[in-house]
């Protein structure tokens, strides 16, 4: 199988998904993204109530249903108080560490007033003022965003139409590498998200038929545990979550392969799925690792918990330093992509 377009168009389809800011609770112009890009690939995308989005890719046997599901949604913040200085407090939407975030730049998106840009800070961050800067932890109690507009007090700030409950969006700052590393925020799960893409595009182009139904779904509240509580169609009996593979001290995966996850923190993966996976893997000689998450949950584990009756996998590109500044690799792309190919069509 010839992956290299595929590839190239997972990059450039993450690269403008990336863009779009969709933390958890604001995800529409990304569902809306999406939805034109699986349009243009032939399909028929449906939203789901909650706002994610749901393809049928076709497929001879529609009682044995494969489910793979990405999530859109990202971290982020909300506005959660003004302060008296005309700063903002924030509360985190999903868990990006406050460590993490910090000195980042961010957009403010108003319900009425537009956006407005600002920088993610610790209270007094002049170092040469601040002679608790280097001992001070950094926590969302501590930091604030400092807006990009001449306000000093709350009264200034809410003249903007800056108010409480507001979404505050943080800049990806997407690069690719010549090397081929790509190094963003946002990459869990974003990255995911254009590899089912690049994986429909596959089926559409090559003119394959699964013998099994196969959907996507694309989920909007993962990052706050119940992405994939719902919408799972009649028949479906397996579902496969495409998240970011875990890459870190201890663990065996690195950006340049897939990860096959056994098991995260709420337990087992089912048996015979990672192991059908792992044959996969093996018999197509792609670029694997078996680790065990020490701290991670799925939207798949979310399935199970809502009651659904499926047997259930996870797999992804390797990347590190997940929730921070992120990366993975083009190999790790393409590896998973080559796993999805392999373990739904006999034509891989």
């Amino acid at each position: 199988m010839k992956t290299k377009k595929y590839v190239d168009y997972i990059l450039e389809v993450t690269k403008e998904l990336l863009a779009i800011d969709s933390p958890t609770g604001y995800t529409e112009n990304a569902t809306k993204f999406i939805c034109k890009e699986y349009e243009k690939l032939g399909y028929k995308p449906t939203l789901t109530t909650k706002g994610g989005v749901l393809v049928d890719l076709g497929g001879k046997e529609k009682e044995n249903g494969l489910m793979l599901a990405a999530h859109t949604d990202t971290l982020g913040g909300m506005v959660c108080e003004i302060k008296g200085n005309g700063r903002l407090r924030l509360s985190p939407l999903g868990g990006m560490n406050a460590n993490n975030a910090e000195a980042e730049n961010v957009r403010i998106i108003t319900k009425f007033d537009g956006t407005y840009e600002g920088t993610f800070q610790l209270d007094n961050a002049s170092i040469h003022v601040n002679g608790e800067y280097n001992n001070t932890k950094r926590s969302y109690s501590d930091m604030e965003v400092v807006i990009d507009e001449p306000v000093e007090s709350a009264e200034d700030t809410r003249k903007l139409g800056i108010e409480n409950g507001d979404i505050v969006c943080f800049n990806p700052r997407t690069v690719i590498t010549k090397s081929g590393y790509i190094k963003s925020r946002f990459l869990d799960d974003k990255l995911s998200v254009g590899i089912l893409l690049g994986y429909a595009k596959y089926l559409h182009e090559e003119e394959i038929e699964p013998e099994r139904r196969i959907y996507h779904h694309i989920t909007v509240y993962e990052e706050v545990g119940h992405g994939g509580a719902a919408s799972l169609p009649d028949g479906v009996t397996e579902m496969i979550s495409v998240d970011m593979g875990c890459v870190g001290e201890g663990l065996q995966c690195n950006e340049r392969m897939v990860s096959i996850c056994a098991k995260d923190s709420m337990g087992p993966y089912n048996y015979q799925v990672v192991t059908d996976l792992v044959a996969a893997a093996k018999k197509n000689n792609l670029d694997y690792a078996v680790d065990v998450y020490p701290f991670y949950g799925s939207d798949v584990d979310c399935t199970l918990k809502a009651g659904y009756d499926i047997r259930h996998g996870l797999i992804g590109a390797g990347v590190y330093a997940s929730h921070g500044y992120e990366r993975s690799h083009k190999d790790g792309v393409k590896n998973t992509f080559a796993l999805l190919a392999a373990y739904t069509t006999k034509n891989a």
